[in-house]
C-alpha cells in the first residue's frame, strides 16, 4: 500500500487547512492538498515542497459535489497515513431566510463529504494497522448557541460521528479525533460574510496553536480535542447549564427574522 507518510488535507488553501499543511510538512509528511482554489493550492504546494523537501500534490476539488468527492475518494483509496477533514462552511443568514440550495451545500460539505472521505480512507488504514483521521468540528457543535443557524447542528454531527467511529477502529491501531476549536483568526467568517468585529479579542485563538494542540491531543489518544482552557470551560458550561439559560445567553445575528435582516 502506498503513502506510508502522506497526509491528505481538505480545505487546504487557507485557515486550519493551510496551518495543518505547514505543520505536517515540518514533520516530514508528503501532502495532498484539496480545495477549490487551484491557484492558491499550487502556490502553497510550491512553498512547502521547496522549504521542507517534501512532495506536495495539489488536488483541486469541490466537495459540495459528488464528482469532487469522488476525485478525493479515489486518492484516499490508494492509502494515506493521515486524513484531515477540514473543509467546511457557514451561512450568514437564518434558516427561515435561507434556501434549500444553500442549506444542502452546507450539509454536503460539512457532513456528507466528511462521511464519504472518512469511509474512503479508513479501510486501508485498518488493513495496515495504523492511520489518523482528524475531523475539524467546532465548539459550536456542543449546543444550539447560534440561533437560526444549521452550522452548529452540522458540527454536532461531526463530533458525534468522530467519537463513534473512533471507538470502533481503535482496536485496529487507527485514531479518529474531532478537533473542536472556538473563534480562531482565519478567513472563515470573512468568507461567509459574518461580521465578527464585536467579538472581544480575548476570545480569539491563533490557528497555529490550535493545530499544534490538536495534533498533540491526537497523539495522546484523545477522541475530542477542545484547545485552550477558556473553551474547555465554555464546553463544560454548554454541556451542563440548563437549556433555558443557555438559550437566553446565546446570541447570533443569523437568528434574526426582523426587517433588518437581508
Amino acid at each position: 500500500m502506498a503513502a506510508s507518510r502522506t497526509a491528505l488535507i481538505t480545505g487546504a488553501s487557507s485557515g486550519f487547512g493551510a496551518a495543518f499543511a505547514r505543520r505536517l510538512a515540518t514533520e516530514g509528511y508528503d501532502l495532498v492538498l484539496v480545495a477549490r482554489d487551484e491557484q492558491r493550492l499550487a502556490s502553497l504546494a510550491g512553498e512547502l515542497s521547496s522549504r521542507h523537501d517534501v512532495t506536495v500534490t495539489p488536488l483541486p476539488a469541490d466537495l459540495s459535489t459528488d464528482d469532487g468527492c469522488a476525485v478525493v475518494e479515489k486518492r484516499l483509496a490508494e492509502g494515506v497515513e493521515m486524513l484531515v477533514n477540514n473543509a467546511g462552511l457557514s451561512l450568514n443568514k437564518s434558516f427561515v431566510k435561507s434556501t434549500v440550495e444553500a442549506e444542502t451545500r452546507l450539509l454536503r460539505v460539512n457532513v456528507h463529504a466528511v462521511m464519504r472521505l472518512a469511509l474512503a480512507a479508513l479501510p486501508s488504514m485498518i488493513e495496515r494497522g495504523r492511520g489518523d483521521v482528524i475531523n475539524v468540528s467546532s465548539v459550536a457543535g456542543f449546543a444550539a448557541v447560534m440561533p437560526g443557524s444549521t452550522y452548529s447542528a452540522s458540527k454536532a454531527w461531526v463530533t458525534n460521528f468522530s467519537e463513534s467511529v473512533a471507538h470502533s477502529v481503535r482496536r485496529h491501531g487507527v485514531r479518529v479525533m474531532a478537533l473542536c476549536p472556538g473563534y480562531t483568526h482565519t478567513e472563515f467568517h470573512e468568507r461567509a460574510g459574518i461580521d465578527m468585529s464585536k467579538t472581544p479579542e480575548w476570545m480569539w485563538l491563533q490557528v497555529d496553536r490550535v493545530v499544534a494542540d490538536g495534533l498533540r491531543d491526537l497523539r495522546r489518544g484523545k477522541v475530542v480535542s477542545v484547545p485552550d482552557w477558556k473553551y474547555k470551560v465554555t464546553v463544560f458550561g454548554m454541556r451542563h447549564l440548563p437549556r433555558g439559560l443557555l438559550q437566553t445567553v446565546a446570541r447570533d445575528t443569523r437568528g434574526r427574522t426582523g426587517r433588518d435582516e437581508q
